[in-house]
């Protein structure tokens, strides 16, 4: 869940904007079926920071397997600076970028405790500040920690976003924007969990799995997959 300024073209392969009425239509489904919810492990605000911070280039089973066995002994940021930056990068070492995401975990949890009292901030502009918080990691925890209507555009909300029609946007940014503007109020807040667990488990990015998806006749995508063909019979 990397954080990426990443620039990207929508394919020739997609088709019109949806109108109100049928994103409308969009979330309700998406809402009937999913449970917006992170599938990062998690129990404080400190923990969900940490978590972001890791799933950078990696996936959230793999930051799960590590966290687990690390918050045995790591729940405030005092725990971690008695740590130390070597010892937290052996625990890290499974995942990329490992040494760089150690020494942002120490300063994280250094400026919380010079600026913060030991506590995550709910303002952007403080958790934006943290080394390694980048705008999409700053998103994930005001969304989920802090409740607050935000859209974090990882490499699945793009793809969705631009499939579905809800957006028509060349960077993660953009699509942010368009994003927040189109999706509906009542499902602003959970807007992220709904379109990334579709990108995660049906709307994939080599095969989606159009023939069963609750969202096929909305989608303005062209390519969609047929369902396979029936064995021919005996």
């Amino acid at each position: 869940m990397a954080d990426s300024g990443t620039s990207r073209r929508p394919a020739a392969a997609l088709g019109r904007r949806l109108t109100p009425a049928e994103r409308e239509a969009v979330f309700a489904r998406l809402a009937e079926r999913i449970v917006p919810r992170t599938e990062l492990s998690w129990e404080t605000p400190l923990d969900l920071l940490v978590a972001v911070v890791l799933s950078a280039q990696s996936t959230d089973r793999a930051v799960n397997r590590i966290t687990a066995r690390l918050w045995e002994s790591c729940r405030t940021p005092s725990d971690y600076l008695a740590l130390g930056e070597e010892r937290l990068a052996e625990h890290f070492r499974s995942i990329g970028l490992f040494r760089n995401k150690a020494r942002a975990v120490i300063g994280i949890c250094r400026l919380l405790l010079e600026r913060h009292g030991g506590a995550v901030p709910s303002r952007r502009e403080d958790l934006e500040a943290l080394p390694g918080v980048g705008h999409k990691t700053a998103s994930v925890v005001l969304n989920v920690v802090f409740g607050q209507p935000t859209v974090a555009v990882d490499t699945h909300v793009f793809r969705v976003a631009h499939r579905l029609g809800l957006a028509r946007a060349r960077s993660p940014a953009e699509t942010e924007e368009q994003l927040l503007r189109v999706v509906p109020a009542a499902y602003r807040r959970d807007a992220h969990h709904y379109l990334i667990l579709h990108g995660r488990y049906t709307c994939t990015a080599r095969r989606p799995r159009c023939p069963e998806c609750p969202l096929a006749d909305l989608c303005t995508y062209r390519r969609k997959t047929a369902a396979p063909a029936a064995a021919p019979s005996t």
